[in-house]
């Protein structure tokens, strides 16, 4: 099966590379993206829009033969969400790491700072230890360019309820499923969608925020197993 592979926030297709032979070899199509914007770090992102990021995961999802299983990370967990409501179709089922999708109207990284049309990578000592655990520094920063400014601006569009009957898998790296039960039943604004999904499953990767990198193996075998599932 095509498995796509949505990065997060200031990383590019390179970010999946650890993954891409496990999936491989359990006989999968892995399909890592590069969204618009980070393609170098010289981009120029001052015309690069959501939309532009969410129709590069809808024409990825569009080439594939058969359905795929979609795969956000982080901030790519937004941008997966909205192409899911683009092709509901065309997905059999979502995998959400260190993250989750967006409602209708929310912009999920509108706290962060901008220079310009660029949303500067976050500095490594503004991390959390627990986002950056097991993590090398060096090889993570080597990584790293900006995303488009226009992420902390601009809402995301949904408009097909049927995304919520699409199986939705939550991996919690650097916080445990407990808490994003908690955060949940809190109410918290930001967590708002994953009660509405219909078939849910929580899956505990005690590791940083980036398990791609950190812990690539057991990553690819939860999106494999949801694949086989």
């Amino acid at each position: 099966m095509d498995i796509v592979l949505v990065p997060g926030l200031w990383l590019d297709a390179s970010s999946w590379d650890l993954v891409v032979p496990h999936l491989t070899t359990a006989g999968h199509t892995p399909r890592p993206l590069t969204l618009p914007g980070l393609e170098s770090a010289e981009t120029d992102r001052s015309d690069v829009h959501v939309a532009d990021q969410v129709a590069a995961v809808v024409g990825a999802i569009d080439e594939s033969d058969g359905q795929v299983i979609l795969v956000g990370h982080s901030m790519g967990c937004a941008v997966a969400g909205a192409a899911l409501d683009a092709r509901v179709d065309k997905v059999a089922a979502v995998v959400y790491v260190g993250g989750w999708p967006a409602e209708p109207g929310m912009i999920p990284a509108k706290n962060f700072p901008t220079d310009g049309a660029d949303l500067p990578p976050v500095p490594w000592e503004e991390f959390d230890e627990a986002d950056v655990r097991d993590l090398d520094r060096a090889t993570f920063e080597a990584l790293l360019r900006p995303s488009p400014a226009t992420l902390t601006t601009e809402p995301f569009e949904l408009g097909d309820e049927r995304r919520y009957s699409v199986p939705a898998v939550f991996v919690c790296p650097e916080y445990r499923s407990a808490d994003l039960k908690a955060w949940i039943a809190e109410g918290t604004e930001s967590v708002a969608a994953i009660p509405k999904h219909k078939d849910v499953t929580y899956v505990d990767l005690p590791t940083g925020h980036w398990p791609q990198l950190s812990k690539p193996a057991e990553l690819a075998a939860v999106i494999a197993e949801t694949a086989v599932r």
